[in-house]
């Protein structure tokens, strides 16, 4: 768990760094030049750097011990700040560049040297291309032989997802501004700057929308995957006192945290205090087999009286 967390935040740490250093140099060469994309890119990389800050906040935060207001612990924090990042991503980040756009087609700037704004989008392009290596490598490790659209959905860590589409989004929205550079100097028209300010906020609200429904999905809560709940399945079904495993629901509390609670048919003959000495050891083995297991519940329950049918989401 700490592992996850010190990789989680490494990559934060990365993406923080690389954006603050971007966010200035993307001003500067637009005061210079009076680029409107690039004024755009400069915006885009201060909300990045905002949004870092508060997912820090919310790791931070969701450590903090279970107590009497929250027994099971603070962990979905950073899926709240996950969801506020995305909001600020398509009010400010997405708002601000089609805003400056706009204002520029309408109102376009004389032409300047573009040499300077080449320059510091090369520098961006290999800063946040870095970032974003770092942040797929560490989602990577969890894919398994998912395809990757598949282990994003199925991601618990919203922190690397957080990242990994704002590198993404700044990437497309780098080769963007480049285009709209040189479009409009070659062309002597300064509004193409303008519409490709635009685009940027269109890719910087199509990633928000992405970001907010992923967060979404993991604050209403997410079954663990589907291996783990096999090896829970195994290991309560494997004990020769229970006839049957009836059913096993899982929730995420935090990126590496699951409630378990299992419904399950002891053999008949099984008294009180034995069942209670079995449900003991059980769950000791069951967090001695995967830590990740930080809260379990095993409910006795006859298999006929098992009628709770989930349905698969419309």
């Amino acid at each position: 768990m700490r592992d996850r967390a010190g990789k989680s935040q490494l990559v934060i740490y990365g993406a923080l760094a690389a954006n603050v250093g971007i966010a200035i140099a993307k001003f500067v060469a637009a005061g210079l030049t009076g680029s409107s994309s690039m004024l755009s890119e400069g915006f885009h990389s201060t909300v990045d750097s905002t949004n870092e800050l508060l997912l820090l906040y919310g790791e931070h935060r969701g450590r903090r011990p279970p107590d009497r207001a929250h027994p099971f612990g603070y962990g979905r924090e950073i899926y709240f700040w996950s969801f506020v990042v995305s909001i600020l991503i398509f009010a400010i980040g997405a708002g601000l560049s089609v805003f400056e756009g706009y204002a520029h087609i309408r109102a376009p700037e004389q032409l300047s040297d573009p040499f300077v704004n080449y320059v510091v989008l090369a520098v961006a392009f290999v800063l946040e291309g870095t970032s974003w290596i770092i942040a797929v490598r560490n989602l990577g490790r969890t894919k398994g032989d998912r395809g990757w659209w598949e282990a994003i959905r199925r991601s618990k860590d919203p922190s690397t997802l957080v990242v990994a589409f704002e590198d993404a989004a700044a990437l497309v929205g780098i080769a963007l501004a480049a285009a709209g550079v040189y479009a409009s100097h070659r062309l002597d028209e300064p509004r193409i700057d303008g519409a490709a300010s635009i685009a940027i906020g269109i890719v910087l609200a199509v990633v928000a929308m992405l970001l907010a429904r992923e967060a979404k999905s993991l604050l209403i809560g997410e079954p663990a995957d589907e291996a783990l709940v096999a090896r829970v399945t195994a290991v309560l079904d494997g004990h020769a006192r229970i006839t049957a495993v009836n059913h096993v629901r899982t929730i995420h509390t935090a990126p590496d945290e699951v409630f378990v609670a299992a419904s399950v048919d002891f053999d008949d003959s099984l008294r009180m205090g034995e069942g209670e000495t079995l449900i003991e050891a059980l769950e000791a083995r069951l967090r001695a087999e995967m830590p990740e297991l930080t809260t379990i519940y095993i409910r006795p329950e006859k298999r006929e009286n098992d009628d709770v049918e989930l349905h698969d989401p419309a």
